[in-house]
Protein backbone atom coordinates (compact mmCIF):
# COMPACT_ATOMS: atom_id res chain seq x y z
CA UNK A 1 0.00 0.00 0.00
CA UNK A 2 2.70 2.33 0.94
CA UNK A 3 4.97 2.23 -2.44
CA UNK A 4 1.89 2.26 -4.59
CA UNK A 5 0.94 5.36 -2.73
CA UNK A 6 4.82 6.90 -2.97
CA UNK A 7 4.15 5.98 -6.88
CA UNK A 8 0.57 7.82 -6.96
CA UNK A 9 2.11 11.15 -5.28
CA UNK A 10 4.72 10.61 -8.27
CA UNK A 11 2.33 10.16 -11.16
CA UNK A 12 -0.17 13.11 -9.56
CA UNK A 13 3.13 15.15 -9.90
CA UNK A 14 3.85 14.45 -13.56
CA UNK A 15 0.06 15.03 -14.44
CA UNK A 16 0.86 18.55 -12.76
CA UNK A 17 3.49 18.97 -14.47
CA UNK A 18 2.11 18.42 -18.00
CA UNK A 19 -0.06 21.03 -17.80
CA UNK A 20 2.40 23.21 -19.37
CA UNK A 21 -6.15 13.26 -39.42
CA UNK A 22 -6.16 9.16 -38.86
CA UNK A 23 -7.52 6.62 -41.61
CA UNK A 24 -11.04 6.05 -39.36
CA UNK A 25 -11.65 2.35 -37.70
CA UNK A 26 -14.65 1.82 -37.46
CA UNK A 27 -16.31 1.89 -34.25
CA UNK A 28 -18.44 -0.64 -33.35
CA UNK A 29 -19.81 -1.48 -29.41
CA UNK A 30 -16.75 -2.95 -27.87
CA UNK A 31 -16.39 -4.18 -24.73
CA UNK A 32 -13.98 -6.01 -22.26
CA UNK A 33 -13.22 -7.14 -18.47
CA UNK A 34 -12.43 -5.00 -15.63
CA UNK A 35 -10.09 -6.39 -12.78
CA UNK A 36 -8.80 -4.48 -9.86
CA UNK A 37 -4.38 -5.16 -9.98
CA UNK A 38 -4.52 -5.78 -6.20
CA UNK A 39 -3.81 -9.20 -6.67
CA UNK A 40 -0.85 -8.74 -9.01
CA UNK A 41 0.70 -6.16 -6.45
CA UNK A 42 -1.06 -2.57 -7.49
CA UNK A 43 -2.91 -0.48 -7.12
CA UNK A 44 -4.17 0.36 -11.35
CA UNK A 45 -7.05 -1.41 -13.00
CA UNK A 46 -6.36 -3.35 -15.38
CA UNK A 47 -8.45 -4.99 -18.63
CA UNK A 48 -7.68 -8.14 -20.52
CA UNK A 49 -7.07 -7.32 -24.41
CA UNK A 50 -5.48 -9.40 -27.48
CA UNK A 51 -2.42 -7.89 -29.18
CA UNK A 52 -2.82 -9.51 -32.68
CA UNK A 53 -3.31 -12.25 -34.87
CA UNK A 54 -3.78 -14.82 -33.58
CA UNK A 55 -4.42 -12.75 -30.30
CA UNK A 56 -1.89 -12.96 -27.02
CA UNK A 57 -3.87 -12.64 -24.50
CA UNK A 58 -2.09 -9.85 -21.80
CA UNK A 59 -3.31 -7.62 -18.61
CA UNK A 60 -3.50 -4.04 -19.97
CA UNK A 61 -3.85 -0.82 -17.46
CA UNK A 62 -6.53 1.13 -18.56
CA UNK A 63 -5.53 5.35 -18.19
CA UNK A 64 -7.71 8.73 -18.53
CA UNK A 65 -4.52 10.29 -17.99
CA UNK A 66 -2.24 8.87 -21.28
CA UNK A 67 -3.05 8.87 -24.95
CA UNK A 68 0.03 6.41 -26.11
CA UNK A 69 -1.24 2.37 -26.15
CA UNK A 70 1.78 0.28 -25.52
CA UNK A 71 2.90 -3.53 -24.31
CA UNK A 72 6.13 -4.90 -24.03
CA UNK A 73 7.30 -6.68 -27.07
CA UNK A 74 10.36 -9.29 -27.37
CA UNK A 75 12.96 -8.88 -28.44
CA UNK A 76 13.10 -7.41 -24.70
CA UNK A 77 16.13 -4.90 -24.22
CA UNK A 78 14.87 -4.13 -20.35
CA UNK A 79 11.29 -5.51 -19.48
CA UNK A 80 9.38 -5.85 -15.97
CA UNK A 81 8.02 -8.77 -14.54
CA UNK A 82 4.37 -9.39 -15.85
CA UNK A 83 1.96 -11.96 -15.67
CA UNK A 84 1.65 -13.22 -18.91
CA UNK A 85 4.31 -13.71 -21.65
CA UNK A 86 6.14 -11.26 -23.28
CA UNK A 87 4.23 -10.19 -26.92
CA UNK A 88 6.25 -11.84 -29.70
CA UNK A 89 5.37 -9.18 -32.60
CA UNK A 90 7.12 -12.37 -35.49
CA UNK A 91 4.32 -14.48 -34.29
CA UNK A 92 1.41 -12.00 -35.42
CA UNK A 93 0.21 -11.63 -39.09
CA UNK A 94 -1.39 -8.16 -38.12
CA UNK A 95 2.06 -6.75 -36.89
CA UNK A 96 3.28 -3.43 -39.08
CA UNK A 97 5.82 -0.72 -38.40
CA UNK A 98 4.77 2.85 -38.81
CA UNK A 99 7.18 4.94 -41.25
CA UNK A 100 8.24 8.19 -40.31
CA UNK A 101 6.33 9.98 -42.24
CA UNK A 102 2.65 8.83 -40.88
CA UNK A 103 0.34 11.24 -39.42
CA UNK A 104 0.24 8.69 -36.30
CA UNK A 105 4.30 9.09 -36.13
CA UNK A 106 3.97 12.89 -36.24
CA UNK A 107 1.41 13.04 -33.32
CA UNK A 108 4.04 11.31 -30.61
CA UNK A 109 5.56 14.19 -28.44
CA UNK A 110 8.83 12.50 -28.42
CA UNK A 111 9.40 10.59 -31.48
CA UNK A 112 12.71 9.08 -33.31
CA UNK A 113 13.41 7.90 -37.17
CA UNK A 114 15.57 4.53 -37.85
CA UNK A 115 16.23 2.92 -40.80
CA UNK A 116 12.63 5.02 -41.90
CA UNK A 117 10.49 3.22 -38.84
CA UNK A 118 9.35 5.71 -36.07
CA UNK A 119 10.45 4.92 -32.47
CA UNK A 120 8.47 6.28 -29.60
CA UNK A 121 9.05 7.03 -25.74
CA UNK A 122 6.57 7.85 -23.19
CA UNK A 123 7.65 9.15 -19.27
CA UNK A 124 5.08 9.02 -16.62
CA UNK A 125 6.15 10.61 -13.33
CA UNK A 126 7.39 7.97 -11.47
CA UNK A 127 10.50 7.27 -13.34
CA UNK A 128 8.51 4.59 -15.33
CA UNK A 129 9.42 4.66 -18.96
CA UNK A 130 8.71 2.90 -21.95
CA UNK A 131 10.41 3.11 -25.48
CA UNK A 132 10.19 1.10 -29.07
CA UNK A 133 8.99 1.02 -32.25
CA UNK A 134 5.65 2.43 -33.19
CA UNK A 135 3.37 -0.35 -35.16
CA UNK A 136 -0.07 -0.88 -35.97
CA UNK A 137 -1.54 -4.15 -34.44
CA UNK A 138 -5.36 -5.47 -34.05
CA UNK A 139 -6.42 -5.47 -31.06
CA UNK A 140 -9.08 -8.24 -29.70
CA UNK A 141 -11.44 -7.35 -26.70
CA UNK A 142 -13.26 -10.99 -25.18
CA UNK A 143 -16.64 -10.85 -26.74
CA UNK A 144 -15.96 -8.65 -29.44
CA UNK A 145 -14.29 -8.25 -33.10
CA UNK A 146 -11.18 -7.57 -33.90
CA UNK A 147 -10.12 -3.94 -34.02
CA UNK A 148 -7.70 -3.10 -36.81
CA UNK A 149 -4.47 -0.93 -37.64
CA UNK A 150 -4.39 0.39 -34.06
CA UNK A 151 -1.19 2.45 -33.55
CA UNK A 152 0.77 1.18 -30.58
CA UNK A 153 3.87 0.94 -28.82
CA UNK A 154 6.03 -2.27 -29.38
CA UNK A 155 8.43 -1.55 -26.12
CA UNK A 156 12.03 -3.02 -25.97
CA UNK A 157 12.99 -1.02 -23.18
CA UNK A 158 10.52 -0.52 -20.09
CA UNK A 159 11.55 0.66 -16.61
CA UNK A 160 8.68 1.06 -13.91
CA UNK A 161 6.19 -0.12 -11.46
CA UNK A 162 3.40 -1.41 -13.71
CA UNK A 163 3.50 -4.71 -11.58
CA UNK A 164 1.86 -7.50 -13.77
CA UNK A 165 0.60 -5.68 -16.44
CA UNK A 166 1.95 -5.61 -19.96
CA UNK A 167 1.33 -2.31 -20.76
CA UNK A 168 -1.26 0.38 -21.32
CA UNK A 169 -4.30 0.98 -23.01
CA UNK A 170 -4.11 4.92 -23.26
CA UNK A 171 -7.87 6.31 -22.94
CA UNK A 172 -7.45 10.22 -22.84
CA UNK A 173 -8.93 12.71 -25.33
CA UNK A 174 -5.41 12.81 -27.82
CA UNK A 175 -5.53 11.65 -31.13
CA UNK A 176 -3.43 8.52 -30.17
CA UNK A 177 -6.35 7.15 -27.55
CA UNK A 178 -7.76 4.38 -28.07
CA UNK A 179 -11.13 6.02 -27.91
CA UNK A 180 -10.31 8.65 -30.86
CA UNK A 181 -8.71 5.84 -32.93
CA UNK A 182 -11.74 4.35 -33.13
CA UNK A 183 -13.75 7.11 -33.37
CA UNK A 184 -15.44 6.42 -30.36
CA UNK A 185 -18.50 8.29 -29.45
CA UNK A 186 -18.70 6.96 -26.18
CA UNK A 187 -16.82 4.85 -23.51
CA UNK A 188 -17.54 4.31 -19.71
CA UNK A 189 -15.59 2.28 -17.13
CA UNK A 190 -16.70 0.63 -13.51
CA UNK A 191 -13.59 0.13 -11.14
CA UNK A 192 -14.81 -2.36 -8.62
CA UNK A 193 -13.92 -2.07 -5.22
CA UNK A 194 -10.47 -2.22 -5.08
CA UNK A 195 -9.85 -5.73 -2.82
CA UNK A 196 -12.50 -7.64 -4.49
CA UNK A 197 -11.79 -10.18 -6.87
CA UNK A 198 -14.87 -9.56 -9.40
CA UNK A 199 -15.53 -7.98 -12.65
CA UNK A 200 -16.54 -5.39 -13.79
CA UNK A 201 -16.45 -3.82 -18.01
CA UNK A 202 -15.24 -1.47 -19.92
CA UNK A 203 -17.45 -0.31 -22.84
CA UNK A 204 -17.19 1.59 -26.07
CA UNK A 205 -20.37 3.03 -27.70
CA UNK A 206 -23.14 2.75 -24.92
CA UNK A 207 -25.59 5.55 -23.76
CA UNK A 208 -24.71 7.01 -20.42
CA UNK A 209 -26.85 5.38 -17.65
CA UNK A 210 -30.12 7.41 -16.93
CA UNK A 211 -29.86 7.59 -13.33
CA UNK A 212 -26.15 8.90 -13.79
CA UNK A 213 -25.25 12.18 -12.09
CA UNK A 214 -23.69 14.00 -15.10
CA UNK A 215 -20.91 17.25 -15.24
CA UNK A 216 -19.87 19.17 -18.33
CA UNK A 217 -16.47 18.37 -19.82
CA UNK A 218 -14.46 21.51 -20.64
CA UNK A 219 -11.80 21.69 -22.91
CA UNK A 220 -7.78 23.31 -22.45
CA UNK A 221 -6.97 24.48 -25.27
CA UNK A 222 -3.22 23.71 -24.26
CA UNK A 223 -3.66 20.08 -23.42
CA UNK A 224 -6.27 17.70 -24.91
CA UNK A 225 -5.26 14.52 -23.19
CA UNK A 226 -7.00 15.31 -19.94
CA UNK A 227 -10.67 15.11 -19.31
CA UNK A 228 -11.39 18.62 -17.24
CA UNK A 229 -14.82 18.18 -15.66
CA UNK A 230 -16.61 21.35 -14.49
CA UNK A 231 -16.69 21.26 -10.76
CA UNK A 232 -17.43 24.47 -8.88
CA UNK A 233 -17.77 23.29 -5.18
CA UNK A 234 -17.85 20.33 -2.29
CA UNK A 235 -19.77 20.06 0.68
CA UNK A 236 -19.35 17.99 3.66
CA UNK A 237 -22.71 16.84 5.48
CA UNK A 238 -24.32 19.47 3.09
CA UNK A 239 -22.66 22.64 4.14
CA UNK A 240 -20.75 24.16 1.19
CA UNK A 241 -16.84 24.86 2.23
CA UNK A 242 -15.81 28.49 1.64
CA UNK A 243 -13.20 28.28 -1.24
CA UNK A 244 -12.87 30.45 -3.98
CA UNK A 245 -14.55 29.18 -6.94
CA UNK A 246 -10.93 30.08 -9.22
CA UNK A 247 -9.36 26.95 -7.44
CA UNK A 248 -11.24 24.71 -9.92
CA UNK A 249 -11.08 26.77 -12.98
CA UNK A 250 -8.72 26.05 -16.21
CA UNK A 251 -6.26 29.89 -16.36
CA UNK A 252 -5.38 31.12 -19.53
CA UNK A 253 -2.33 29.28 -19.82
CA UNK A 254 -3.68 26.01 -19.13
CA UNK A 255 -2.68 25.34 -16.02
CA UNK A 256 -5.27 24.57 -13.21
CA UNK A 257 -8.92 22.83 -13.24
CA UNK A 258 -10.11 19.11 -12.37
CA UNK A 259 -9.12 16.38 -14.16
CA UNK A 260 -10.90 12.86 -13.49
CA UNK A 261 -8.22 10.36 -13.64
CA UNK A 262 -8.80 6.49 -13.89
CA UNK A 263 -4.49 5.52 -13.26
CA UNK A 264 -4.34 8.40 -10.01
CA UNK A 265 -5.75 6.57 -6.90
CA UNK A 266 -5.58 9.19 -4.66
CA UNK A 267 -7.91 12.67 -5.30
CA UNK A 268 -5.66 15.49 -4.95
CA UNK A 269 -6.85 19.28 -4.53
CA UNK A 270 -5.38 22.59 -3.95
CA UNK A 271 -3.96 22.67 -0.92
CA UNK A 272 -5.85 25.50 0.38
CA UNK A 273 -8.95 23.35 -0.76
CA UNK A 274 -7.54 20.59 0.91
CA UNK A 275 -7.00 22.29 4.34
CA UNK A 276 -10.53 23.48 4.24
CA UNK A 277 -12.46 20.61 3.47
CA UNK A 278 -10.05 18.03 5.74
CA UNK A 279 -11.15 20.64 8.81
CA UNK A 280 -14.56 20.46 7.90
CA UNK A 281 -14.24 16.80 8.13
CA UNK A 282 -12.72 16.38 11.11
CA UNK A 283 -15.16 18.70 12.70
CA UNK A 284 -17.64 15.50 11.61
CA UNK A 285 -15.50 13.07 12.96
CA UNK A 286 -14.76 14.32 16.98
CA UNK A 287 -16.12 11.24 17.77
CA UNK A 288 -13.75 8.90 16.23
CA UNK A 289 -10.63 7.95 18.07
CA UNK A 290 -7.64 9.87 15.63
CA UNK A 291 -4.03 8.22 15.30
CA UNK A 292 -0.96 9.28 13.40
CA UNK A 293 -0.47 9.79 9.86
CA UNK A 294 0.27 7.29 7.07
CA UNK A 295 2.06 8.20 4.25
CA UNK A 296 0.59 10.93 2.17
CA UNK A 297 -2.69 11.25 4.41
CA UNK A 298 -2.38 13.65 7.75
CA UNK A 299 -6.21 12.74 9.21
CA UNK A 300 -6.27 9.44 10.26
CA UNK A 301 -8.26 7.04 12.54
CA UNK A 302 -7.72 3.89 14.69
CA UNK A 303 -11.48 2.24 14.42
CA UNK A 304 -10.67 -1.52 16.14
CA UNK A 305 -12.64 -1.15 18.26
CA UNK A 306 -15.85 0.20 16.49
CA UNK A 307 -18.12 -2.08 14.63
CA UNK A 308 -19.77 0.67 12.73
CA UNK A 309 -18.87 3.99 12.21
CA UNK A 310 -20.69 7.27 10.49
CA UNK A 311 -18.98 10.28 8.86
CA UNK A 312 -20.00 13.13 7.05
CA UNK A 313 -20.88 13.16 3.57
CA UNK A 314 -18.81 14.61 0.85
CA UNK A 315 -19.93 15.81 -2.23
CA UNK A 316 -18.89 17.14 -5.37
CA UNK A 317 -21.04 19.87 -7.33
CA UNK A 318 -20.93 21.03 -10.81
CA UNK A 319 -21.95 24.13 -12.88
CA UNK A 320 -25.04 22.45 -14.11
CA UNK A 321 -26.14 22.08 -10.36
CA UNK A 322 -25.80 18.43 -9.94
CA UNK A 323 -24.03 16.55 -7.12
CA UNK A 324 -22.10 13.76 -6.68
CA UNK A 325 -22.39 12.33 -3.02
CA UNK A 326 -19.50 9.73 -2.17
CA UNK A 327 -19.93 6.84 -0.54
CA UNK A 328 -17.92 6.91 2.40
CA UNK A 329 -15.49 3.69 1.55
CA UNK A 330 -14.60 6.07 -1.06
CA UNK A 331 -13.07 8.25 1.41
CA UNK A 332 -12.22 6.69 4.55
CA UNK A 333 -10.32 3.93 3.57
CA UNK A 334 -8.01 0.87 5.15
CA UNK A 335 -4.90 1.31 4.87
CA UNK A 336 -3.02 -1.61 7.33
CA UNK A 337 -4.18 -4.68 8.74
CA UNK A 338 -5.07 -3.55 12.20
CA UNK A 339 -7.91 -1.03 11.63
CA UNK A 340 -6.21 2.29 10.31
CA UNK A 341 -8.49 4.64 8.31
CA UNK A 342 -7.38 7.24 6.60
CA UNK A 343 -9.04 10.36 4.73
CA UNK A 344 -8.26 9.56 1.39
CA UNK A 345 -7.69 12.89 -0.16
CA UNK A 346 -4.13 14.65 -0.44
CA UNK A 347 -3.03 18.30 -0.94
CA UNK A 348 -1.34 19.53 -4.46
CA UNK A 349 1.36 21.64 -4.67
CA UNK A 350 0.32 22.69 -8.16
CA UNK A 351 -2.72 24.25 -9.30
CA UNK A 352 -3.87 20.95 -11.08
CA UNK A 353 -7.00 18.41 -9.09
CA UNK A 354 -7.34 15.16 -9.81
CA UNK A 355 -10.14 13.28 -8.72
CA UNK A 356 -8.52 9.96 -8.55
CA UNK A 357 -9.92 5.98 -9.14
CA UNK A 358 -10.34 5.81 -5.10
CA UNK A 359 -13.16 7.99 -5.08
CA UNK A 360 -14.70 6.53 -8.11
CA UNK A 361 -14.60 2.72 -6.74
CA UNK A 362 -17.97 1.57 -7.43
CA UNK A 363 -19.14 4.01 -10.14
CA UNK A 364 -19.77 3.62 -13.45
CA UNK A 365 -17.64 6.39 -15.28
CA UNK A 366 -19.45 7.29 -18.50
CA UNK A 367 -17.80 9.61 -20.97
CA UNK A 368 -20.10 11.18 -23.91
CA UNK A 369 -17.68 12.84 -26.24
CA UNK A 370 -20.29 13.76 -28.41
CA UNK A 371 -22.15 15.75 -25.71
CA UNK A 372 -19.14 16.49 -23.60
CA UNK A 373 -20.47 14.86 -20.44
CA UNK A 374 -19.38 12.84 -18.11
CA UNK A 375 -21.57 10.75 -16.03
CA UNK A 376 -21.31 9.04 -12.25
CA UNK A 377 -23.47 5.98 -12.03
CA UNK A 378 -23.13 4.32 -8.31
CA UNK A 379 -23.16 0.55 -8.18
CA UNK A 380 -23.40 -0.14 -11.72
CA UNK A 381 -20.40 -2.58 -12.01
CA UNK A 382 -22.58 -5.70 -13.45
Amino acid sequence: MLARLERDSARAKSLQTRETEFREIQAEEIEGPIISGTSQGSGEYFSRIGIGHPPSQVYMVLDTGSDVNWVQCSPCADCYQQADPIFEPASSSTFSPLTCETQQCKSLDVSECRNDTCLYEVSYGDGSYTVGDFVTESITFSGSSSVENVAIGCGHNNEGLFVGAAGLLGLGGGALSFPSQINASSFSYCLVDRDSDSTSTLEFGGATPPNAVTAPIIKNSKLDTFYYVDLTGISVAGNMLSVNPSDFEIADNGDGGVIVDSGTAVTRLKTDVYNTLRDEFVKGTRHLPSTNGVALFDTCYDLKSMKSVEVPTVSFHFSNGNELALPAKNYLIPVDSSSTFCFAFAPSLSSLSIIGNVQQQGTRVSFDLVNSLIGFSSNQCL
